[in-house]
């Protein structure tokens, strides 16, 4: 008899509803994930947005590394993922970016997931071992200090999201 491949071992996550997802869009659907866990809005506008999202910058040729005041605290974290100046430019000197376009945005994050041993756990689906992993870099997901957000409804997110991204 031969043996079937897990959908996890073929680098792929089934929702539960016997659809096969591709691991490409389960990161996607944390990436977005992510986002919203930092903004709590689900438009392309938080690519835009300084520390606090009142703000918005619009020169992407660079982090706009500005100082700003939110929340009882100052920090330069901006765009979608709330990038650190000091995190871009580490990743600027790395050559994983050139600018802070959505794009350089997204790949960073990616980039991000790759270094916290997180890659693995998102393309197969696994959200809390995501994000047990993730917590430090991102204070707004599930049970880190500045999260508003519970598991249930990152997990019911994410599922949210592969969905939208299966039927693109």
């Amino acid at each position: 008899m031969k043996c079937k491949k897990s959908p996890v071992a073929m680098g792929r996550y089934d929702v539960g509803k016997g659809n096969v997802i591709s691991a490409a869009i389960n990161v996607k659907a944390f990436l977005k994930l992510i986002r919203y866990a930092e903004h709590k809005r689900e438009d392309d506008e938080v690519y835009y947005l300084l520390f606090g999202g009142k703000e918005k910058f619009t020169d992407t040729t660079a982090h706009p590394d500005r100082k700003m005041k939110a929340w009882g605290t100052t920090s330069t974290a901006a765009g979608a993922y709330q990038i650190l100046s000091n995190t871009w430019k580490g990743a600027k000197n790395e050559g994983i970016v050139s600018d802070f376009t959505p794009a350089s945005q997204d790949k960073l994050a990616r980039w991000k997931l790759t270094t916290r041993g997180a890659l693995k756990y998102v393309e197969a689906g696994e959200v809390e071992k995501a994000v047990a992993k993730l917590r430090n870099e991102w204070t707004s997901l599930p049970g880190a200090c500045q999260s508003h957000m519970t598991m249930t409804e990152a997990k019911k997110r994410f599922d949210k999201y592969v969905k939208e991204y299966s039927n693109k």
